[in-house]
């Protein structure tokens, strides 16, 4: 047995956090990792207290307006559940699955522009996104700040 790579080891932690997710279009899950020590998780869902939209069955994004989202996104719930001063220099591992065929959204999942912003924020470095079982992508943040996509709002929303 061929042992597996950390990237894919973290990405299919994240995997297993999406499977907590609870958007009926697809949910993420995301971790943070620093120094080979994971420091926070969150999947996609509604805030503390309020229906989930499988709860409900209503979806309020699936004409595709992503704005009318009633859930938290993983991203934003994994950096509020962190200490700031663990995630500075960390990478964030996000892998999405389509709820309703359970297949990875290789193509689909990039940072929507507010968790670009608290991504930032936070200080973490990379952000790696799994693109499929064995395969990733890696984005470097700091490219986000020099290459402000707020700029060109339909560069996201296309």
């Amino acid at each position: 047995m061929q042992r597996k790579d950390k990237i894919n080891y973290y990405l299919d932690i994240a995997q297993t956090v999406s499977e907590r997710g609870t958007c009926m279009m697809g949910n993420s899950g995301a971790i943070i990792v620093k120094n080979d020590r994971i420091i926070s998780t969150g999947y996609t869902g509604s805030p503390r207290g309020r229906k989930n939209c499988i709860d409900t069955n209503i979806c309020m994004c699936e004409d595709g307006e992503v704005n009318n989202c009633r859930s938290v996104h993983a991203e934003a719930n994994c950096i509020i559940s962190a200490a700031y001063h663990e995630m500075i220099g960390g990478t964030m591992y996000i892998c999405t699955i389509d709820s309703s065929e359970g297949n990875i959204l290789d193509d689909v999942h990039t940072c929507c522009p507010m968790c670009k912003k608290l991504i930032i924020n936070a200080g973490i470095d990379r952000v790696i996104i799994r693109t499929s079982p064995t395969e990733h992508k890696e984005i470097i943040v700091r490219d986000w700040v020099f290459n402000d996509d707020s700029l060109n709002v339909t560069a996201y929303y296309k």
